[in-house]
C-alpha cells in the first residue's frame, strides 16, 4: 500500500479542520487535509434553493433513531468547507454559565474550561473572520472586544417584529453575523439577497473557502478532495496514532502517516471513525477507554414561529440567519410549572424564499390548490418568521454506535444515531412556541402559526473533560488515550448552550492549534 508522510493530517475541511490547518501550517508544519467530498470554490456556488442541496451531506447514510432524530443530511455537509459552506453565520458567544451547568444547576455536564479561557480566542477569531454587530446593544453578551464590523441593516420584517418585542418589554439587538456589513480585509460587503444556505459566491459570509483555507494554502497546506478516510492507524502498542488509511474516488487505498492526526469530520463521523478503528489494544474503539465515544449527542431544537402581516415585510431581504437577536430567556432557570430548563435565544427576521425546505410554502404543508395559492399571494407581501435556538441537555443514551449489519461502499460500518430530547429541554421548546406567538400578536400579526420541532446543529459524541474516566479528550481536543490524536469541532461540546455553535468551534480550534504548536514535542511523542 502506498504511503506518504506529513507532520499533520486533518480529516475534514470544515470550520474546525480549516481553522486548525491554517494555524499549524503558518506555524511551519507540513499539513495535509483530506476531504471526502468534491472540490469546491466560491466560483462553484449558485444562489438557488435546489443548488444548495449539493452542499448538504451526500456521503454514507446515517441511520437515525429516537423520538427526535438529529437531521444529519440537513445539518452536515459534503465537499470543501464542509457544513460551514451552508451555515448561516450566526455567531454569538457562549455564556459563562454554559460552561458550569452541572456545578451550578445539577444538570448536564461541566466543561473543563471556563468562558475566561475561551474569551481571548473569541476576540481573535472575530477579527480574523469579521463579525458584524453592536456589542453595547447586545446587553446579554459576555465581556469581550467590540465587533470589528458595524451591525447588519434592519429591513421591514425586522422593524415589524422588533415592535412586538418592544410591546412586551423585551430587548433586541442586531444579530451578530460573520458577514461583511462593509468591505473587510479584501472581501466585498454583503448584498443582503438572502441566499446564505447555498453558499456565498462573493465571499461576504465567513466560511472556510473564503477565510481559513486561503490562509492554509498560502502557508503550504495541501487539500485533497474525494479522499475518504476509512481507518485511523496506530502503533504496535496502541499508544499513539500514526496516520490514516484513505481511499480515493477510484477505489485506490493508501496510508497518510503523520505525527499528529486531527479528526475534524463533524460530530457523527468522528465517533464513527474512532469506533471503526478498534484494535486489540483498543477493542471498544480508539480513545474509548471511558466508554464515552459516541455518547451525549445533542442538537438544538428549533422553535419556528411564522406570521402574516398586512404591511409589506420584504421577507426576501437580509441574511438567512436573521436581523435581530433576543436573549432575555438565556438564564438557566427551572420552571416549576412545566419542568422546563435551559437557555434559548431568538433569531429574528430571517430572509426566506417562496419554496424549498426553509421557504414560505412548506410552513403551511396543510394547504393545497386554491387555498395554497391564496396563502402564497398574501405571504409574498406580508410573511415574517423567527426561530428560537433551544438548549438540548446532554443525555448519555443519545449516542452514535456502529451498525451491526450495514456498511458503506468502503466496508466501514454505518453510523447509527439515537436521539430523544430530554423532557426538560422539550418543555423549554414548548414554552418558546407560546412566547413566540405572543410576540407576533403583539407586533400586529393577522395570523400566527408554528412549525414542528426541528433539529439544528449536531454536537457531542466526543466530549472534552478533565477526567479520562468520563470524557474522550482534554480541553485541547487531545484524546486521553492517544494524545497525538486530536478531535476538533462541536463534537467536543459537553453541553449545547442556547446559541449557534460555529463561533465556539472556531475559538476552540484556535486554542487547540496554539497549544499544539507550543507543545509540539510532548504532543507528538
Amino acid at each position: 500500500m502506498a504511503k506518504e508522510k506529513v507532520d499533520v493530517v486533518i480529516v475534514g475541511s470544515g470550520a474546525a479542520g480549516s481553522n486548525i490547518a491554517a494555524r499549524l501550517a503558518a506555524g511551519g508544519k507540513a499539513v495535509k487535509i483530506l476531504e471526502a467530498g468534491p472540490d469546491r470554490t466560491n466560483d462553484h456556488l449558485v444562489s438557488s434553493g435546489l443548488w444548495a442541496r449539493r452542499l448538504k451531506w451526500s456521503g454514507a447514510p446515517v441511520l437515525e433513531e429516537g423520538a427526535n432524530p438529529v437531521g444529519h443530511v440537513f445539518n452536515a455537509g459534503q465537499g470543501t468547507g464542509g457544513s460551514a459552506m451552508h451555515h448561516y453565520a450566526v455567531w454569538p458567544r457562549f455564556h459563562p454559565q454554559d460552561f458550569r451547568c452541572r456545578s451550578e444547576h445539577d444538570r448536564g455536564l461541566d466543561w473543563p474550561i471556563s468562558y475566561e479561557d475561551l474569551a481571548p480566542f473569541y476576540d481573535l477569531v472575530q477579527t480574523e473572520s469579521g463579525i458584524a454587530g453592536d456589542a453595547e446593544r447586545e446587553v446579554w453578551r459576555p465581556p469581550g472586544e467590540p465587533y470589528p464590523l458595524p451591525p447588519v441593516p434592519l429591513f421591514p420584517q425586522g422593524q415589524i417584529l422588533e415592535r412586538g418585542f418592544d410591546a412586551r418589554g423585551m430587548k433586541t439587538a442586531p444579530l451578530p453575523l460573520a458577514v461583511t456589513s462593509v468591505a473587510y480585509q479584501g472581501r466585498d460587503p454583503c448584498i443582503w439577497d438572502g441566499w446564505c444556505d447555498s453558499g456565498c459566491p462573493i465571499g461576504a459570509l465567513a466560511n472556510p473557502v473564503t477565510v481559513d483555507l486561503p490562509k492554509a494554502f498560502a502557508a503550504g497546506a495541501v487539500l485533497e478532495t474525494d479522499a475518504t478516510v476509512t481507518r485511523i492507524l496506530t502503533d504496535a502498542v496502541g499508544e499513539r496514532a500514526t496516520g490514516v488509511e484513505v481511499v480515493n474516488s477510484a477505489g485506490e487505498r493508501r496510508e497518510v502517516l503523520a505525527d499528529i492526526v486531527v479528526l475534524a469530520a463533524f460530530s457523527i463521523q468522528n465517533p464513527r471513525l474512532l469506533l471503526a478503528s478498534a484494535t486489540a489494544q483498543h477493542p471498544r474503539g480508539l480513545a474509548n477507554s471511558s466508554g464515552r465515544v459516541g455518547q451525549y449527542i445533542m442538537t438544538h431544537s428549533a422553535g419556528l414561529i411564522y406570521g402574516l402581516f398586512k404591511e409589506p415585510t420584504q421577507s426576501f431581504m437580509g441574511a438567512f440567519g436573521g436581523q435581530l437577536v433576543n436573549q432575555d430567556g438565556y438564564e438557566k432557570t427551572t420552571h416549576s410549572d412545566s419542568g422546563a430548563f435551559g437557555s434559548y435565544q431568538w433569531m429574528i427576521a430571517q430572509a426566506v424564499k417562496p419554496n424549498d425546505l426553509l421557504g414560505i410554502g412548506p410552513t403551511r404543508a396543510d394547504l393545497f390548490g386554491n387555498d395554497l395559492h391564496s396563502f402564497m399571494k398574501r405571504a409574498a407581501r406580508g410573511f415574517a418568521t423567527m426561530t428560537a435556538v433551544v438548549e438540548d441537555l446532554p443525555v448519555a443514551d443519545n449516542k452514535v454506535v456502529l451498525s451491526d449489519d450495514q456498511r458503506d461502499a468502503n466496508g466501514v460500518p454505518l453510523a447509527r444515531v439515537t436521539h430523544t430530547t430530554d423532557p426538560q429541554s422539550k418543555s423549554l421548546w414548548d414554552a418558546t412556541l407560546v412566547e413566540g406567538q405572543a410576540i407576533f400578536k403583539a407586533a400586529g400579526a393577522d395570523e400566527v402559526w408554528t412549525g414542528p420541532q426541528g433539529a439544528m446543529h449536531i454536537m457531542g459524541g466526543t466530549i472534552m473533560g478533565a477526567d479520562p474516566a468520563t470524557s474522550v479528550t482534554n480541553s485541547y481536543g487531545q484524546c486521553h488515550d492517544l494524545p497525538n490524536l486530536v478531535i476538533a469541532g462541536p463534537g467536543l461540546f459537553p453541553t449545547s448552550a442556547g446559541v449557534n455553535p460555529t463561533y465556539t468551534v472556531h475559538a476552540l480550534a484556535a486554542r487547540s492549534a496554539d497549544h499544539l504548536l507550543d507543545n509540539w514535542g510532548s504532543a507528538v511523542v
